[in-house]
Formats: structure tokens, sequence, C-alpha cells
């Protein structure tokens, strides 16, 4: 074995390792059925709805990504440094030709909130009007964000699709203008420790409160005009969002990283 290759089956296995062992749900014959041992789940205070004037609250066990004030919590996907939007009003804004950005943190598991709105009036048609993407693990997994309002485009490219797989099941768009809603749930691929894949990625989205992504399992990353296969990555990777020359606006966004349930004694 060479020196390159041995550098990889090295990475390979250290992140088999760094996905937890209980990543899937209980069997719901873990524990004893009415167990009143079994471990209370967590208190979450519920967060508030936003409306057309201002955003709402998030729950209370939420990792706040953007709150209106400051870009404290992202970075320039391409160099590292600050991320080249502009915040104002509450909103931040793609400033064209600044690069996408993503956060500092990193996530797997997680529910993701975000609220966007696309430019007024509108510009260009198909994938040139209010074109963004919402990406996870590193740039690799993509829900499309796009103003679709009486907007024809490939359907695998609309809004809420996940770009190149699956278009969303319904249109749920708002006219331009008006902030818009995602509600994600996106639970990380896992791989084994030979880099072969043990569950896909999957992903839930509601757009603006309807559901348009029901557990949809990805065949691999998401490209354009391709469809490239699952490599092994880290079990926690950034969040990133898209400059795709479009004024884009986005506002209220947090996470709430979900972790697995605790395991029964002895399991």
């Amino acid at each position: 074995m060479n020196m390159s290759a041995a550098r990889n089956s090295l990475a390979i296995a250290t992140m088999a390792m760094l996905w937890p062992a209980a990543a899937l749900p209980q069997s719901p014959t873990d524990w004893p059925q009415h167990d009143l041992e079994r471990p209370q789940p967590p208190i979450v205070t519920p967060g508030t709805s936003s409306t057309p004037d201002a955003p709402g609250q998030p729950p209370s066990d939420a990792i706040i990504l953007f709150d209106g004030t400051d870009l404290k919590a992202w970075k320039s996907s391409k160099s590292g440094g600050p991320a080249g939007w502009k915040v104002e009003n509450g909103y931040m804004e793609v400033v064209k030709g600044t690069g996408s950005i993503e956060t500092k943190q990193a996530f797997g598991d997680v529910q993701l909130h975000i609220e966007f709105r696309t430019p007024t009036p509108p510009e260009g048609e198909s994938q040139g009007r209010g074109n963004s993407g919402v990406f996870f693990m590193g740039g690799r997994y993509e829900v499309q964000v796009l103003d679709s309002y009486e907007n024809k485009t490939y359907p695998d490219g609309q809004a809420a699709a996940l770009y190149g797989q699956y278009p969303p099941l319904v249109n749920a768009s708002l006219p331009p203008g008006q902030w818009q809603v995602y509600d994600i749930a996106f639970e990380a691929p896992r791989f084994g420790d030979r880099g072969q894949v043990l569950s896909p990625a999957r992903v839930t989205v509601s757009h603006n409160g309807v559901l348009v992504q029901h557990a949809s399992e990805l065949i691999g990353p998401t490209a354009n005009k391709a469809r490239p296969p699952y490599e092994a990555h880290a079990a926690k990777l950034p969040i990133s969002l898209q400059d795709h020359s479009n004024p884009m606006r986005f506002r209220n966004i947090w996470v709430r990283e979900l972790r697995p349930l605790p395991a029964a004694p002895g399991k």
C-alpha cells in the first residue's frame, strides 16, 4: 500500500469512528413498553411564527445562525475569511461576486429553519430568476432556492427541489417580494469503515407550511448535469448558502441538532 492509499484508509476509518453508535432511531422494543425508567424527552420551549413584517422566535434549543444583526456565524466558503454579504434591515443579502458563505460550525443531522425573499420586481427567467441554494455537508447536498412563482424551469431545479434529483411534490412558492419559509429535516449519510454507504442522506422539506419533500433519499451529492456517487466524508460539515449572482435575501436562520434517543441499558 502506498502512502496516499494508507492516508485514505486512515481517513475513512477515522470518519467511521466519528459516527454516533446509536445514530439511527431506537426500535420500539429497545425498552419495555410503558417503562417509567425510560429517559424523559428534554423540554423545549416552542418558538413563534414569523409575519411578513417580522421574523418569529426560534425554539429554546436552537442554535442561531442569523438573527438579523451580523454574520459572525458565517465565513466565505472560498477563502475562509469574513462573509462578504451585506446585512441591513434585519436580513442578509447576497452581494454578487462575493461568493457563497458557510457556517463556521459544522453540523450533521439537523432541523434547519430559513426564510428567504426573492427579488422584486423579478428579473430573468428559469434558473436566472431568484436563484440560490441551501447546501448541507460542505456543499454536497442542495435544497434549491428559486423564484418559482409563475416561472417555468426544469422540475428538479425549481424551488424546494433536491437539485438534479427530486422535484418538490407541489409548487408552494409565493409571489416575488414576499418572505418564504423552508423547514428542512436533514439526515446525513452514514458510511462504513471501507467507505461504503450504510444509509443515504434523507431530506424532508416544508415550504411555506406545505410538505414538499418527504424523507427523500438522495442517490449521492447533488450537481448540475451530473449525478456523482457518494464519497465518504466527515460526520459533521458546514451548511452553506449560494451566491448565484441574484440579490437574494435571507433572515431568521436557526438549526436544531438532532441527536439519537438514549439507548436502553445493555443495548
